[in-house]
């Protein structure tokens, strides 16, 4: 469960060289860059226009490519993903530099100019595909474990 480690950073500013010493770190929970060192996970949610259930059979495979396409290419992963005929539940984990509101806006864009040109019944029974608005509640406050459970048991209910 949790490994007895040590990590060390270095930073060097002005001829500086700060150190500090981090015990008791789950190393894969944790993820690093030359200047940082972080754990970020947002749960976020948002819904096709007047909350149409129109996410269901191919929409919905195909919304799960290009979401999942357009995490490579912005370099976010996703842990968990659920796919209502409503709404769409994603548990992502960003860097630092990836606001919410950025990620939510490149989500969103891209799989809605994509499906509203490859299925004519999402352009014809909607104005656009998904509200302006969306839901995100970082993973701090509640365990990462909680967020993955009520994602999987949203299907069920």
């Amino acid at each position: 469960m949790w490994d007895e480690w040590y990590l060390y950073i270095i930073w060097q500013r002005n001829n500086y060289i700060l150190s500090r010493q981090l015990i008791y770190m789950a190393h894969e929970r944790w993820t690093h860059g030359n200047t940082v060192l972080y754990n970020l996970g947002y749960h976020l949610i948002w819904c096709p226009k007047y909350r149409r259930k129109v996410l269901v059979d191919n929409v919905e495979k195909r919304l799960i490519e290009l979401l999942k396409e357009k995490a490579d290419e912005i370099d976010i992963k996703i842990e968990k993903m659920s796919i209502m005929p409503d709404r769409v539940h994603l548990f992502v984990k960003s860097k630092p530099t990836a606001s919410p509101h950025w990620i939510v806006q490149q989500f969103k864009g891209h799989s809605s100019r994509v499906l509203r040109r490859e299925f004519d019944e999402l352009r014809s029974r909607l104005p656009s595909l998904w509200t302006r608005s969306y839901y995100v509640e970082s993973c701090g406050h509640i365990s990462d474990a909680t967020v993955k459970q009520y994602i999987e048991d949203q299907k069920r209910s």
